[in-house]
Formats: C-alpha cells, sequence, structure tokens
C-alpha cells in the first residue's frame, strides 16, 4: 500500500523530465530500503504514470499472452539487446540490461515466449542465492525435485544458495524479471542441463 500522494509525485516527475528508466532506478534503490512490497506498489503505480493507456491495455487483458512488444511497451526496465553472453545457457532468446553491477548486481532478463534457462545452480559457502522480481508477463520458476511455480507480475522468488533451480517464460507468453544476485562468500554460478523439452510442454 502507498499514500495515494504518490501518483501526484510521480506525475510531477514525469513532467519535469524525469525519464521511465530513471525512475525505476530510483524505485529499485528504495525498495532496499523501504521493502519489496512497497516497492512493487511503486512501481505499478509508477506504470500507470508512465504508460496509462497500455497499462489499462495490460489491465484488461491480464498478463497471459504478452508479447515482446506488449511487455517493452508497459514495462518500466528497458529491455536491453540480446543476451548473447549467456545464449548457451538458454533454450529460446532472451535479453539482458544490467541494472546495476555495483554493489548488487541487478539485471533485468526478458524472455521471448518460451524461452527458458538451463537448470543452474548459485553456489555460495555463506550467504549467496538470488532474488527474480517478476515485472511482466508470465513464466515459471522450478527447483530440483519440485513442481514448478507459475509466475506472474509482482511475485518475489528466493533462490537459497546451492539450490538447483531454472527459470524463464511460459509457451504462449514472453516473460521479464529483475535477477539479483545477493552477496555471499566464494560465491560463484554453475551451469547445468538443458529443461527437458516433454517436461516443460507439460507445463499449462
Amino acid at each position: 500500500m502507498v499514500d495515494s500522494s504518490l501518483k501526484y509525485h510521480l506525475q510531477s516527475a514525469k513532467k519535469n523530465g524525469v525519464a521511465k528508466a530513471e525512475m525505476a532506478e530510483v524505485i529499485t534503490q528504495l525498495g532496499f530500503y523501504a521493502g519489496w512490497p512497497k516497492a512493487w506498489a511503486a512501481f505499478n503505480l509508477a506504470k500507470e504514470v508512465y504508460n496509462e493507456p497500455a497499462a489499462e491495455n495490460a489491465k484488461t487483458n491480464g498478463n497471459a499472452g504478452m508479447d515482446l512488444a506488449a511487455i517493452q511497451e508497459t514495462s518500466m526496465f528497458p529491455v536491453g539487446g540480446e543476451n548473447v553472453n549467456y545464449a548457451q545457457y538458454f533454450d529460446g532468446k532472451s535479453y539482458l540490461n544490467m541494472i546495476s553491477t555495483e554493489q548488487v548486481v541487478i539485471g533485468n532478463v526478458t524472455f521471448e515466449p518460451g524461452c527458458r534457462n538451463h537448470w543452474h545452480i548459485h553456489h555460495a559457502d555463506k550467504g549467496g542465492g538470488q532474488m527474480l522480481l517478476v515485472t511482466a508477463g508470465r513464466g515459471w520458476y522450478q527447483e530440483w525435485g519440485k513442481p514448478a511455480q507459475e509466475l506472474k507480475a509482482g511475485d518475489v522468488v528466493h533462490i537459497p544458495a546451492n539450490v538447483k533451480h531454472w527459470h524463464g517464460a511460459a509457451k504462449d507468453s514472453a516473460f521479464q524479471h529483475l535477477a539479483i544476485e545477493v552477496p555471499g562468500e566464494n560465491a560463484s554460478s554453475e551451469w547445468c542441463e538443458p529443461v527437458e523439452e516433454k517436461e516443460y510442454n507439460k507445463l499449462p
């Protein structure tokens, strides 16, 4: 829940030249201090202010079935360029825009429909792991040995260190999340095998 005056302040910021990407960075940084539930409420309000026609359309149609163009139009975060450096660890096409590379590493990852990354593990001796903050579309997250869970805008996933998992888009929708690397001791990432096609295709 956010104070009703926030919309006025967001509208004033937009009117005075604060760009959508700049506002997204501000709210992202404040999320670490105010808490992510409040940050998400602020993000949703900012989306309405910066993309009012597109935001209303997204509300009407829901998150399922969003294509890449719809995510580019409605998301607070730029999609970025094709994720070529990690393409070998993805099935399908993804895009990466680094939001922060200092203090806390935050990447905005966008998946085309059907795209998902391979099973992987974020190792750490202490601390570590990853957080996913879903910003648009519909997707999936699964830990090894557990059923997949559906993800939609506003969902937050806490991934402990040393847990094998994957995440990506649903078959019928593009998908976008912020991937936050939780600082840890001797942290590293291990990429494993792809998600089995037949298992992925069982997901609705």
